[in-house]
């Protein structure tokens, strides 16, 4: 629900049906630096994005509404796990479901790359971000003290992997 904080009154949000995913590139980065500066107490630099860009375990994707950035996605898909480094959607964007259409594709390339899980670290008091990890299957696994710059733990979170069906009925079959 959105909150017309003038008139007080609740009105539905419009989801992001309109949203499309597409890869990261460099001539994103003016709007991607703008939504991270409002998302992130330390934000990325440029620099920070464009070593991702070239990374070959980096992906980055970002949420595109009518030729425009709303949100970002980065992780590292290393061997079989995928890592989570950042997500963050526009304020004017946020609650509409973007961040777990970018989670939902992230999580689904990872299982159609073969990874076994994916990882995560979320400052603790970050509530709703908590909640849509756990909602996706993300569990906690660790506390990571006084990880942030502030001083603030870190929950570290994992989302497991079932395994590939074909691949348990190819074992069992006595198939490679």
């Amino acid at each position: 629900m959105l909150v017309n904080k003038e008139a007080g009154e609740i009105q539905p949000l419009q989801p992001a049906q309109a949203v499309s995913l597409r890869p990261l590139v460099e001539a994103d980065l003016p709007a991607v630096l703008a939504i991270e500066q409002s998302a992130f107490l330390i934000p990325w630099t440029r620099a920070s994005f464009l070593h991702e860009l070239h990374n070959p375990h980096g992906r980055l994707l970002v949420a595109d509404e009518q030729g425009q950035v709303i949100g970002y996605f980065c992780n590292w898909l290393v061997a079989d796990e995928v890592h989570i480094l950042r997500v963050a959607v526009h304020p004017d964007h946020r609650r509409r479901g973007v961040g777990r259409l970018l989670l939902q594709a992230t999580l689904a390339e990872a299982r159609r790359c073969r990874a076994h899980s994916a990882s995560l670290e979320v400052r603790r008091s970050n509530l709703p971000a908590i909640a849509l990890y756990q909602e996706l299957g993300f569990c906690q696994v660790a506390v990571r003290r006084r990880y942030y710059e502030n001083g603030e733990d870190a929950l570290l979170m994992v989302c497991a992997f079932p395994p590939d069906n074909n691949m348990l009925e190819m074992k069992s079959s006595g198939e490679p």
